[in-house]
Parts: structure tokens; sequence; C-alpha cells
């Protein structure tokens, strides 16, 4: 479970912006209305369920998914790294920023204990990282690392007791790799709950599920998904998957000892995951899933796929545009999923104003992107907005530019008709 995400001088986001999913302790007859949206974590905090970003074109409401994004691959990737690595980030470019670390902190819950991890980086090498954890309530240090502190390991590592042979672990960790990303795979238990927590909890999008996950999934699962499909109004009532080997052309690059390079083409075995569904006016009529369905309704069953997985098992999904190819009502169906799951948790971005309704998400479930002055992406809350009650229409609001998120566009030249 997120507590909060730190992110700064990455992409189009210069300062530090947070984003915070612990809920405000709002006692409003809204808020009160929507204690479903909450989790409730004991002793008085609560955190939210999902978090809806907005913002106009090239305000940077992609820049921080990208940046969150990057930084959580960063830990179940780096270990991979080699020396010549760039990482696959931009600093902020329009003035010195450029020069400087990029930094990311993630607060976060796991088995009721609350962790904080943080690293700065440039693109070509980690410079500081820590893990603490908070056991009784109090921080404390698992680890702290500054490259920057001296020349040997033990100048640049401070340890607790929380990790065997933690020196070990920092004399294979190369100022490309995180710490806790080579520690996992050296096989260090607090590490390795970390790490799990990065790849397999926190799930960076609904892209990417291998041909065996799906076919698993609608293999097991049929029933359900149907149901899925058709409270989102869709007429499909069967869905079949299987998987095929198909024959597809490959290119060999040979170069001998004398630099000639020799290219032949062969044929080699792909295995692709066949789906075929079939709709309510004729069932006896197979479609081909991949070139006959709309990206829709592609892009609907992948979701639910996913959900299936984030919304049991208690996951965090990262979505950037949730509303592409998606009828409104049918985003709005997946937030009441989330609002009414257990402890799963979903942000996304969106240009969807219809959820900006305070029967649907509280004021500190939004969040807005806009561009500073100096070109630079800025994150903040409507919650932030004290003197915007909850008897007011935060659609409106929006649109009207109440809360600086919103293109102002100038009608008064047309450049696009030549005047005679």
């Amino acid at each position: 479970m997120i507590l909060e995400i730190k992110i700064k001088n990455f992409f189009s986001v210069r300062d530090e912006v947070i984003l915070d999913l612990r809920a405000a302790k709002s006692k409003s007859s809204k808020s009160l209305s929507l204690e479903g949206n909450t989790i409730d974590i004991g002793q008085g905090e609560k955190v939210l369920k999902t978090i809806a970003i907005y913002g106009s074109n090239a305000s940077g409401k992609s820049s921080v998914i990208k940046a969150i994004r990057f930084c959580c691959a960063m830990v179940f990737e780096s270990h991979k790294h080699n020396e010549n690595t760039l990482y696959n980030f931009k600093p902020f470019k329009l003035d010195s920023k450029i020069d400087e670390p990029s930094e990311f902190g993630i607060r976060f819950l796991m088995d009721g204990i609350e962790y904080y991890y943080t690293f700065s980086l440039t693109t070509t090498q980690i410079l500081k990282e820590a893990l603490y954890y908070y056991p009784k309530g109090k921080q404390s240090r698992i680890f702290e690392r500054d490259e920057n502190a001296g020349i040997s390991k033990k100048d640049k590592y401070k340890f607790s007791g929380e990790i065997k042979r933690p020196l070990d672990v920092a004399e294979s960790t190369s100022n490309k790799t995180l710490y806790v990303s080579r520690a996992s795979q050296m096989d260090r238990a607090i590490a390795k709950k970390v790490f799990t927590f990065f790849n397999e909890t926190f799930i960076l999008n609904y892209h990417g599920q291998s041909i065996e996950h799906v076919n698993q999934i609608i293999s097991n699962e049929k029933q359900f998904i149907l149901r899925a499909l058709q409270i989102a109004d869709s007429d499909i009532v069967n869905i079949e998957c299987n998987k095929e080997k198909v024959k597809s052309q490959a290119i060999r690059l040979n170069i001998n000892q004398f630099s000639k390079e020799e290219i032949s083409n062969h044929e080699v075995d792909n295995e692709v995951l066949k789906i075929t569904t079939y709709h309510k006016s004729n069932p006896n009529v197979a479609f081909d899933f991949y070139t006959e369905e709309s990206d829709g309704t592609q892009k609907l069953l992948f979701i639910i796929l996913k959900l299936l997985d984030v919304i049991r098992n208690n996951k965090i999904l990262l979505i950037d545009e949730i509303e592409t190819s998606l009828h409104t009502k049918i985003v709005e169906y997946i937030l009441w999923l989330f609002n009414h799951s257990s402890n799963s948790q979903l942000i996304f971005t969106t240009h969807n104003t219809n959820l900006l309704n305070f029967d649907l998400l509280r004021k500190d479930q939004i969040y807005f992107v806009s561009k500073s002055d100096n070109g630079s992406s800025e994150l903040y809350s409507l919650y932030d907005f004290k003197d915007f009650r909850e008897n007011m229409d935060p659609e409106k609001g929006y649109l009207m530019g109440r809360f600086n998120a919103i293109p102002f566009l100038n009608y008064s030249e047309n450049v696009f008709i030549n005047e005679k």
C-alpha cells in the first residue's frame, strides 16, 4: 500500500512534488459518505484507494507517471546495468537543474509496517540511496548510502542489523546499481520484500501481460470476465483462447574474424495467443479478438484481466490517460471497483471531467498538474483549495480555470483562416 510518492528533477518536474495518498482528516458530510474510498490503517489514519490527476495537454501529467515508472523499474532492473549504462530519463532541461541530481522517494506499507525508500541519481550513476522503516512508529535505519562519502564501501555505506552480511552486497554493488536491487538478487530477506513490492505489488500498467498469464486467467475466470464485460455493456457472450505456433522470418547476423557480415534469413516458431469472441446476436459466429474487436473492447478486456489480479490481491495500479478508448461510464465503473475493494489502489491521469464529482471522489483524491512560468510542472491537490467548498461543482470550477490546470486558448486570432 502506498502512502506517499516524491519526485524531483525528472522530465518536466523541476522542484519536488508530492503525491500524498494519506487521507485528509475531513469530517464533512461528503467525505463521510465516501468512507469506502479509504483504507483504515489504524490509529485514526486512513489511506486513499484512488487518485485522479488532471491537467492540460503538455502540463506534465505524463511526466509524473513516467518518473514513477522509471524509478520503480530501477529497483527491479538496475542489477542488470553495465558500466556504459545511461539511465532512460531526462532531468529538467530549462535551467541549471539539468546538472543537479534527480530524486525519488516512496513511503509504503508492507505487512502493516511503514517503510520509506529513497534514492538520487544522475543520468550516469547512483549518488545516494536509503531505506528506513518504522517498526514501533519511530524511524529506524536499515541502510544509508552516499557515493561521495569516501573511497571505500565502509565509508559510503551505513547499516543497522537488519541485513545479513551487508558489506558483501555493497562490494558487489556498482554506482550503476541500486543496493536494494543487488541485495535482493543476493537473497537478503528485507531487500527481497522491498523488491517484491516494486516488482509484483506496484503494477505500472495494464499492458505487458504474458501469454501464459492471459491464457490462464481467461481459462480459469471465463464466467467472471464475461459478466464484467456485460456489466460494461459489451454483447460478448463467450470467449475462448488457445496458444498457437506461427512461423515468422528472423534475420541472423554473423560477424567473422575478418569483420565481414553474413546475413541469413530463416523461419522461427513464435508462440501467440489466439483469442476468439462470440456475440449475443449470433453466438455461432467467431470473431478474431485482435483484428475484429474495437480498440475499446480490447483495452477493456486487458484492464479486466489486470483488475482481477490487482483488486483480489490488494495491489497498486498505475494508468496514464485511463479514458483512452473507454466510455466515461466504464471508467466510473473501474473507480467504483477500486473504491469498493479491500486494500487495492489506483493512480491515474485523465481528461475525463465527468469524474470531477464529489459524489464519486473526495477533494483529497483529486490532483492537478499545471505549468509554472519557468516551464516546470507543479502538482497539487484540490484539498489545498480551502475556499472551494464541497457544495460547489468541481467540474465547473475546473473548466472555468479555477484550479489553473486547463489550457487557456486565444480565440482573437485564427491562424488557420487567411483573410483576403
